[in-house]
């Protein structure tokens, strides 16, 4: 087809808090995903020659004297230099619209992820409503087991697909960007394609019980374990519904001031912690992890809005989820995590998830 195929590495563009950025939270900003991006070549301004002119017929020579003869004067016909041909004036090449190019795509490739990880398309600008029926029919989704699914905008720059119901383990897929050619309806025209492919893995599932204080933890539909859990205090609760794991870090910097609870250091809800453990399930700063301030949980005392486990709980969760399992959350008054506050994309019904698509549902191209 002639068009070259890229590949975008993605540390979790939708907001990854790192060493050094807070957590447990409602407020809270995403720290920025690493990026590729492509730089598109300007179009190199070719300088038309300008064509010769053909060169005027030279007049034959005479061998006579240049004196006519004073008896009969020499007559001749009068002959008239060749027209020259105008010269084509050189035309410059149309300018080639800006790029339109993707940030990132999740997951990376060759991951293995859990049964609730959406692909998530983030673009470097925005893309105009116009062209997203357009757009997302170029955002080809091929899987080994057919599977129903859509697009979703969660903003003029996100796109993500989900099925309608989780992934089937095992299941392996692959998303083709041909973007080539393709307008954002915004004056960018792609330049690129992109081929990411994963792999959807074993089915581990963590539900949380905030007034129960336990968390249950099944792989494959069997229980595995169940640890009492401390959620979010009334002030400061947990967010309802369900997370798949964004990530996870041995170790994050969590900090009051960071996520808007509190900067100042005589208050009681000031916090600058380093805590071990972290599974990542919201932009806005939620985790479960271990907390030297709850080390026993499984009794009233409340987090911020993080669930906290024991120190061994939390090591051995840390070790058993994956990104794209699903933690879900229940008994929180707070309310359901918006589905773009991490990749909170299923806890949007089927009919809310293709209100937000331009082209509707569709059944996965083989794999």
């Amino acid at each position: 087809m002639g068009r070259g195929k890229g590949s975008i590495g993605t540390a979790f563009l939708v907001g990854t808090v790192l060493v050094g950025a807070g957590a447990c939270g409602a407020g809270g900003t995403a720290s920025a995903d690493a990026r590729t991006t492509h730089s598109a070549q300007a179009p190199a301004a070719a300088a038309s020659a300008a064509p010769s002119p053909s060169g005027a017929s030279a007049s034959p020579s005479s061998s006579a004297s240049a004196t006519p003869s004073s008896t009969a004067p020499s007559r001749r016909p009068a002959t008239s230099a060749p027209a020259v041909p105008a010269q084509p004036k050189p035309t410059k090449a149309p300018p080639k619209p800006p790029p339109m190019l993707l940030n990132t795509i999740t997951p990376t490739d060759g991951a293995t992820v859990g049964v609730a990880m959406p692909v998530s398309v983030v673009f470097t600008n925005p893309v105009a409503p116009s062209a997203r029926a357009s757009v997302e029919q170029h955002l080809k989704v091929s899987a080994s087991r057919p599977t129903t699914g859509a697009w979703h905008w969660m903003s003029s720059t996100r796109a993500d697909w989900r099925p309608k119901t989780y992934w089937h383990s095992g299941t392996k897929v692959s998303v083709d960007a041909e973007l080539a050619g393709v307008s954002n309806g915004n004056g960018r025209v792609g330049t690129h394609s992109y081929h990411h492919a994963f792999t959807i893995g074993d089915d581990v599932e963590a539900t949380v019980s905030v007034t129960g204080h336990t968390m249950k933890v099944t792989r494959d539909g069997t229980t595995v374990r169940t640890v009492p859990i401390d959620a979010g205090s009334k002030d400061w609760p947990s967010w309802d519904g369900t997370m798949a794991v964004i990530d996870k870090q041995p170790k994050v910097r969590m900090t009051s001031c960071s996520v808007g609870i509190s900067c100042d250091k005589k208050d009681k809800d000031y916090y600058d912690l380093t805590l071990p453990w972290d599974v990542h399930l919201t932009n806005s700063g939620t985790y479960l992890h271990y907390s030297t301030g709850d080390p026993y949980p499984g009794h009233s005392v409340g987090s911020h809005g993080c669930v906290h486990l024991s120190l061994a709980d939390a090591k051995w969760f840390y070790n058993y989820v994956k990104q794209g399992d699903p933690i879900t959350i229940t008994g929180s008054p707070r309310g359901k995590a918006a589905p773009d506050n991490g990749y909170a994309d299923f806890n949007l019904s089927w009919s809310q998830w293709l209100a937000g698509s331009a082209s509707g549902a569709r059944t996965t191209l083989s794999y």
